[in-house]
């Protein structure tokens, strides 16, 4: 048997890999960074041996309780991911599963690839709606990807979305498919009139170099994207420099910053009400838009999320935060489950890609529905 992480997004140290019923691994933290929860390898060698492979030191992750009812995602093909025995217990996650193939791949949730970006925003700039731009470079020299989709005019309203401010959220770009497809789409009719009245600045992954070296949530000297935006720098955070001056360039009408959250087991949105310049408008927008979104696609809930910030006391190191005060736009932060959602549970796949992709869709409708009052 051999374990191996030395590719794309991999993430593993192997302690022991001679007996499949006592495999011992590690996951290494984000480089110059303490964080670390993300893993991705491959094993070979173990098909239909019973395999008992444990995380020793998942007690000291990040976010211990995302541990608590979670199973892990594995896939033979890289295509479909599916869900795994797992269980925690005395600080170690154990992931119990019998291969039918030769090769199979865990990771944390279903990856996506710095190659299959690269896909993403090649295929996207073959349509006529859109246009491929290289904002700069990141620390590791990689290129920061800005997909415009609809044309700026006099009058229009401004949207952006951006995803993987934490690169091991893999699930927002996932979400990216679905949203850049939809507005892509020229036979569908809820996309032709939302571009006929708005532009759409796209960044499908704000971390690249996170992404590559299978980090967890800091970029490739170890820095919280989402922290940087009140005082971003090209020699610590180009990426967030880069996009928040082009965003001064365009405006911001409306932002949705993708994210998943380890911890609970729904889809929902966290805004900036605790922004100096929050408004009972902005609050009215905010309730349409969940309300909205709910109602499209049912995987999206309101009950739970995060606690609501007090007025005056944002984080403007935020993005959401940050674009709210600056201006005076519907800034939210759309957060996706590592797990599987409590309400709306799917047993093989648990939360998913092909969910994702369903939510980013149903969120072009729900911009549709709303875009009148922005």
């Amino acid at each position: 048997m051999q374990i191996t992480s030395n590719f794309d997004g991999g993430n593993i140290d192997v302690l022991s890999c001679e007996e499949a019923n006592n495999i011992r691994l590690e996951i290494l933290p984000d480089n110059e960074s303490s964080f670390f929860q993300w893993f991705y390898f491959r094993l070979t060698g173990a098909c239909q041996k019973q395999c008992v492979l444990r995380i020793v030191n998942a007690g000291e992750a990040s976010y211990v309780k995302g541990w608590q009812g979670y199973r892990a995602v594995a896939s033979y093909d890289r295509q479909y991911w599916f869900r795994v025995d797992t269980f925690y217990a005395d600080g170690e996650l154990t992931i119990q599963h019998q291969p039918a193939y030769d090769s199979v791949y865990y990771a944390y949730f279903a990856p996506y690839s710095m190659e299959k970006h690269a896909d993403l925003v090649s295929i996207a700039q073959t349509s006529s709606r859109a246009e491929l731009m290289n904002l700069g470079f990141t620390l590791d020299g990689q290129d920061i990807d800005l997909i415009q989709i609809g044309a700026p005019d006099e009058g229009k309203k401004v949207a952006w979305a951006i995803a993987r401010q934490h690169p091991g959220e893999t699930m927002a770009e996932w979400w990216m498919e679905g949203f850049i497809s939809r507005l892509l789409d020229t036979t569908d009719a809820v996309s032709r009139e939302v571009l006929n009245q708005m532009v759409f600045y796209i960044v499908p992954n704000m971390n690249p170099d996170g992404s590559r070296r299978g980090h967890l949530r800091t970029n490739a000297v170890g820095v919280n994207l989402n922290r940087e935006w009140r005082d971003p720098s090209l020699d610590r955070s180009p990426e967030v420099y880069l996009v928040r001056e082009m965003m001064h360039r365009t405006g911001v009408d409306f932002c949705l910053d993708v994210h998943g959250d380890e911890g609970l087991p729904y889809n929902f949105i966290a805004s900036s009400e605790g922004v100096a310049s929050w408004s009972d408008e902005r609050e009215a927008l905010l309730i349409h838009y969940k309300e909205e979104l709910m109602t499209i696609n049912p995987d999206f809930q309101t009950e739970y999320g995060y606690p609501r910030a007090a007025a005056g006391q944002a984080n403007m190191a935020m993005c959401t935060n940050y674009v709210a005060e600056n201006f005076r736009a519907l800034a939210m932060t759309l957060e996706m489950p590592f797990k599987d959602t409590a309400d709306s549970p799917h047993i093989l796949q648990g939360w998913s890609p092909e969910r994702a992709e369903h939510l980013g869709a149903a969120n072009v409708e729900a911009i549709y529905r709303v875009m009148s009052s922005l």
